[in-house]
């Protein structure tokens, strides 16, 4: 059983509340099972749909025979794509001036380019019957080339996923900035690698799910849906079932984790209210876990080449980079865009004078890529870091050391790096310290070289990471990158926060009730925070990309500022005083320095609400609503360190010791940072070391269920030791940067080079994820050692028989 991580670190807190650890006020209604899924939703005379789906990657359909299971006992309806009149195509949300975006229907039309599209949809009064019925459905295929390796995709005689393209090529990108042809002239080495970064199923503990209902007299389709962004879902569905956007409200109730997956726009969600519009019932559609693993967003699939021009003493002189990135056969909403973060981020939290990146992105016949937690930054730490290490082994030298002398010096931040993005702010010198001091490294390293004598393979890894958050300024995001904020104290004085923001896991309900509070003087008991019911919310944009407190927060800030301007105004007017007088702490408001004139905080709000005695021009109430828009995205950064001992018989890896130093600006809840942080590393280290979906050479997955697609249990997770630096942001007032994707960023390379580093004497450079046993014991057995290693090998190996 895992342990909690320790915090040693200490939070700097500006008030009553914020910086405190203070429990999630909706954990108690989580942990009782007493609040409500979208499956748990259930309506009168609700119907359920179960849809048909390929069994084949790549197939011109023939023929569709729906007659059987449209004269099934309980069957409503049985669709397949020709029925679908006035169902507009799944979106993508990017543009680029290469991007080829073929047309993705909700029902395939024609062909199907990968195995789990669907083909067609029964509705049945239960599930069960509408299961049965689906297995009648008689799809004739005729079975098509598949594409799945990236690089023979882009060969000339590569079958094509699609003709009218003829290429299986879906953009090309280029980032370059500097004279990097300059810096190879330079350079005294080359360090090159070609890293691979598996593809992975993001797994959110709750499968998809929509629930829709469509009320012809009052023209309103009402959606409950598992997502990440109800505003912009339902702004999508009205635009492909072709109702006005007034007449739509989504629902996001408790949502189970989405990791990145439920930030989409997926067929479902076209068809189930397209079917309820048709029939007059409310429809719903819940994935099996089976349907996840092959039909939910993947993430990751990348082939990355790197080249890192060096001089002698380690000063880095440029990086080149091409990187194959895999879209599967169609795009979802932003499945573009994930590669391009990668190449924003590549340069890592390093002084690099040149830099030149090659994007290509490339059909192949698998479910499509896009955001999984980290949405492309845990590519980029990965290159980076991987070729870091690379880098200081062929230099000889201590890879912290290497690090640090690439950093930027505190005192040039903001900083503008080579792939043309401004860092806010940063210490990496002071991360990376604390980091090193509460691992103890010399003595890891002294136990390493010891242990080496006795055939003992111990190996430290290290990631000393950046990644962008705060998702962002609008002109750098498809659909908007403000969030919106609203404060509404009511006549009792108990406050309602309404939020643009769309939390599923993050704790914003507390910490959002802990920043009014401390802004107010009360308690967060007294604050109730809504949110995932665009009826209730002003239009916002959702929770994804660390955005949900370092950009809705700020929108609720800054309500809050203006309703605080607006208590001054009127508390100066009732007690005679002027507004810069007045003071508000522990539940009144009153005159600075002066005990005597001071009103309860109920007694003020009330009088806003009778509005008998207000000054002239004073709005009644005190309701405020603000839209942020940022200057800038927040780049929060830090170190992680992971001890290791590889068993080279076995290829088995045990986690001795693993810290993290991170640095997210200030905190508001320190409980909550520490819990997304260990959930991010034992994300990271799961695809390290177990996750991989595995297609077969005709493109069947055979990782397709939680038998064979292998996340890990609490026994694989080992204790954490976290810690905390504290560099605030200047983008928004509060300071924060956002933590939500952090761990997942740092832990993956981390974990790949403390394995690589134990096994360097043994001659392995690089082991592609994850780090499987067989796979280990594999690089183990093939790699030529240098004598010296060979030979501690050997007599290890003997002592072992000996015993």
């Amino acid at each position: 059983m895992a342990t909690n991580g320790k915090s040693n670190g200490k939070t700097k807190g500006n008030g009553q509340w914020v910086g405190k650890r203070f429990k999630r006020k909706e954990d108690p209604r989580l942990v009782r099972g007493i609040s409500h899924y979208t499956d748990d939703i259930k309506l009168p005379r609700l119907a359920h749909c179960v849809f048909v789906r390929s069994p084949h990657a790549h197939a011109r359909i023939v023929s569709i025979n729906t007659d059987a299971a449209g004269s099934h006992p309980g069957v409503l309806a049985v669709v397949t794509s020709s029925d679908l009149e006035g169902l507009g195509m799944i979106p993508c949300a990017m543009q680029m001036p290469d991007l080829k975006i073929p047309p993705h229907p909700a029902l395939a039309r024609g062909r199907v380019r990968y195995v789990g599209e669907p083909v067609a949809a029964v509705v049945a009064e239960d599930p069960y019957t509408a299961r049965d019925a689906a297995e009648m459905v008689a799809v004739d295929y005729e079975p098509l080339p598949v594409v799945l390796d990236m690089e023979k995709a882009l060969e000339k005689d590569s079958a094509l996923i699609y003709q009218d393209f003829g290429t299986n090529k879906a953009f090309t990108h280029a980032m370059k900035s500097g004279d990097i042809e300059a810096a190879y002239k330079k350079a005294d080495r080359v360090v090159k690698v070609r890293l691979l970064n598996q593809r992975v199923a993001p797994t959110a503990m709750e499968p998809r799910s929509i629930v829709a209902e469509y009320l012809p007299g009052e023209n309103r389709l009402t959606i409950w849906a598992s997502t990440q962004i109800p505003h912009l879902l339902k702004t999508q569905v009205a635009l492909m079932v072709g109702l006005p956007e007034t007449a739509v409200r989504v629902i996001a109730p408790e949502v189970g984790g989405g990791f990145g997956s439920k930030l989409n726009v997926y067929a479902e969600d076209g068809v189930v209210p397209w079917l309820s519009i048709k029939l007059g019932r409310p429809i719903k559609w819940t994935e099996t876990r089976r349907e996840s693993l092959l039909v939910t967003i993947h993430g990751r699939d990348t082939i990355n080449y790197l080249e890192l021009p060096l001089k002698k003493d380690g000063t880095i002189l440029g990086l080149r980079a091409r990187i194959l990135a895999d879209m599967g056969a169609y795009h979802q909403l932003l499945t573009p865009l994930i590669p391009q973060l990668t190449a924003l981020m590549l340069p890592g939290c390093y002084k690099i004078p040149a830099f030149d990146c090659e994007i290509v992105g490339v059909f192949t016949n698998k479910m499509s890529t896009d955001a999984n937690r980290g949405a492309g930054r845990p590519e980029a730490a990965y290159d980076i870091e991987r070729l870091m290490d690379c880098a200081a082994r062929e230099l000889n030298v201590d890879p912290a050391r290497f690090r640090s002398k690439n950093f930027p010096q505190p005192k040039e931040f903001p900083y503008t790096t080579a792939a043309g993005l401004t860092y806010d702010s940063a210490n990496y010198q002071q991360s990376l310290k604390r980091a090193l001091q509460l691992a103890g490294y010399d003595k890891l390293r002294a136990r390493q070289a010891a242990g080496r004598k006795q055939g003992k393979y111990y190996g430290i890894g290290m990631s000393t990471y950046v990644e962008i958050c705060a998702i962002g300024p609008s002109a750098a995001t498809p659909a908007g990158g403000w969030e919106s904020g609203t404060v509404r104290i009511e006549p009792t004085g108990k406050v309602t926060v309404l939020t643009g923001a769309s939390p599923h896991g993050q704790g914003q309900e507390t910490t959002f009730a802990q920043l009014v509070a401390d802004q107010f003087g009360i308690s967060p008991e007294d604050i109730t925070v809504i949110h995932g019911d665009t009826l209730a919310v002003p239009y916002g944009i959702g929770t994804f990309g660390s955005r949900g407190t370092a950009v809705g927060g700020t929108a609720i800030y800054y309500a809050v500022q203006k309703l605080k301007t607006k208590i001054a105004t009127l508390a100066a007017h009732l007690l005679g005083a002027k507004p810069d007088q007045i003071a508000i702490a522990n539940g009144r408001v009153g005159v600075k320095g002066n005990s005597k004139k001071s009103m309860s905080w109920g007694e003020l709000v009330l009088a806003a609400y009778t509005a008998r005695s207000i000054p002239a021009g004073f709005e009644p109430g005190m309701e405020a609503t603000h839209f942020f828009e940022p200057s800038n995205f927040t780049f929060p950064f830090g170190t992680h360190i992971c001890s290791v001992e590889v068993d080279a018989e076995t290829g088995e890896t045990k986690i001795e010791k693993y810290v993290a130093v991170d640095d997210c600006g200030n905190v508001i809840n320190p409980l909550l940072v520490d819990g997304q942080v260990q959930g991010g590393i034992a994300q990271g280290l799961s695809q390290a070391l177990y996750e991989e979906m595995v297609y077969n050479e005709d493109g069947q997955p055979v990782t397709g269920s939680l038998m064979d697609y292998a996340v890990p249990k609490a026994m694989h997770i080992p204790e954490f030791i976290l810690d905390r630096t504290v560099t605030p942001t200047p983008v928004n007032p509060m300071g924060v940067k956002g933590v939500g994707e952090a761990g997942t960023i740092a832990s993956t390379p981390c974990m790949v080079n403390a394995v690589c580093d134990a096994l360097a004497p043994l001659g392995v450079n690089n082991i592609d994820m994850p780090l499987k046993p067989e796979r280990v014991w594999r690089a183990i057995t093939t790699a030529t050692p240098p004598a010296a290693a060979t030979a501690n090998k050997s007599s290890a190996r003997t002592a072992r028989r000996t015993a």
